[in-house]
């Protein structure tokens, strides 16, 4: 089963949703701003993927935080202001359990549904 991680009204999620559903692919959607990501669940993402693709530097959420918790950044670090704002976490992150994808990826959707366009 697909889980598509992200939160609604974002634009890349939408894409992300209109790919699956224009092929007629199942998946469950979380939303991470309702729902929250779990602390392990960041973990294993971050043991996959780093912690930089994962963190949004570029978000209002994360600039807005103060200097002193943006400083010295690291995997512990980055996973706590995730947990604490979701927000800050790029979206969408898709997995099938085995494969995890950040940010829109058609490719990556293809080869994880094995249907290409």
């Amino acid at each position: 089963m697909i889980t598509m991680y992200g939160i609604p009204n974002c634009d890349t999620v939408k894409k992300a949703k209109n790919w699956f559903e224009k092929r007629q692919i199942p998946y469950t959607f979380h939303d991470y701003k309702k729902s929250g990501v779990d602390k392990e669940t960041l973990e294993m993402w971050v043991l996959e993927h780093g912690w930089e693709p994962l963190l949004n530097k570029r978000g209002t959420t994360f600039r807005q935080l103060p200097d002193v918790l943006k400083q010295d950044m690291d995997g512990d670090k980055a996973i706590t202001l995730m947990v604490a704002h979701p927000s800050m976490i790029k979206r969408p992150v898709v997995t099938d359990g085995d494969t995890i994808l950040i940010g829109y990826d058609s490719t990556g959707y293809e080869k994880m549904t094995g249907i290409a366009d």
